[in-house]
């Protein structure tokens, strides 16, 4: 199986083709931690992260994404993220849900093939802060694929009708090649038919939308976020092929959160509190670390001391998340 993939890699390298080169690149390195070798495939994901940059740079241009008539800004950007879902600290559910998704995105011409309908619609779900831009950006990278964020400042556009044309140019662009075109604040472009303050044109744009994503069967992976769920129109939810939710941080979590994001001395001290982090987001988590080691770089401190985390998390849990 590894020689395919080699065969693969030599062949993108041929053609200056940086996303079948890094997809060949994922497949060795899944067989590898298939095989348990889990040393030489922490180190070639080292490796692929590290020049990411540069082979986005020198492989094949993908298209500009269009822009709006009115604004002139881009409807998207795009970028290569470098994290991968083994990275971040999820619940389990959510952990197996987007490494199901990852597997199944893989297998879309066998699903082809067999004429069962591809999941190409996913849903992220969940407060503030748990993680959903990360988790996508995640499973971009698993992928191989770049990540094609849609701008909704550049979206919604103030001449009427002219925001379902930008969606629709969206979804053209994502019709260009394999991507994941990631809809964020979803709730902006899907909220409510029924709201009080629609005057027609929410009306017109969460139709385009449904429109969009009814027609759509191209060969990017749309992934829509929201956090507030309560507010999205009620045809929406059927549109999607899955819905992930992702809730607060458990005990468990949290804890696994600090003991990366801080040195040993640091969890040590920090640990103690971790229910004082209960009922506040993976964001808050990171806030913390951040501002604990920021105190203690600017106090001159030999490590991380009790005041630092002490400050910290006065800081963290005094503000509003």
């Amino acid at each position: 199986m590894a020689g395919r993939h080699i065969r693969d890699m030599i062949a993108a390298y041929g053609d200056r083709d940086d996303l079948k080169f890094r997809r060949a690149v994922q497949a060795i390195i899944q067989e590898e931690e298939n095989k348990r070798h889990t040393v030489l495939a922490r180190e070639l994901r080292t490796l692929l992260a590290a020049n990411s940059a540069v082979g986005a740079v020198d492989g094949p241009s993908m298209p500009e994404p269009p822009i709006d008539r009115d604004s002139s800004l881009p409807l998207a950007r795009v970028e290569y993220p470098d994290r991968y879902i083994n990275d971040l600290v999820l619940a389990p559910n959510v952990d197996v849900a987007l490494k199901r998704l990852v597997n199944e995105v893989r297998h879309w011409p066998a699903l082809d093939a067999a004429n069962l309908p591809r999941r190409n619609r996913v849903l992220l779900s969940g407060p503030p802060g748990c993680g959903k831009t990360t988790a996508v950006s995640a499973l971009a990278h698993d992928l191989g694929r770049p990540l094609v964020t849609a701008r909704v400042e550049g979206l919604m556009s103030s001449y009427l009708g002219e925001t379902a044309t930008n969606l629709s140019n969206l979804f053209a662009f994502a019709s260009t090649g394999a991507y994941v075109l990631f809809l964020d604040e979803f709730d902006s472009l899907g909220k409510m038919r029924g709201d009080v303050s629609d005057h027609g044109e929410l009306r017109r744009v969460v139709n385009a939308v449904l429109q969009q994503i009814d027609a759509y069967n191209g060969p990017s992976l749309i992934v829509a976020a929201t956090n507030h769920s309560q507010i999205l129109d009620a045809a929406l939810w059927r549109r999607f092929d899955a819905v992930i939710e992702l809730g607060l941080p458990s005990p468990e979590e949290i804890r696994e959160l600090l003991r990366r994001l801080l040195p040993a001395e640091g969890f040590a001290l920090a640990q103690q509190y971790v229910e004082r982090f209960e009922g506040l987001p993976h964001a808050a988590v990171e806030y913390f670390a951040n501002s604990a080691m920021r105190h203690s770089l600017l106090e001159k401190s030999k490590g991380l001391k009790p005041a630092d985390v002490e400050f910290a998390l006065s800081e963290t849990v005094d503000r509003p998340w």
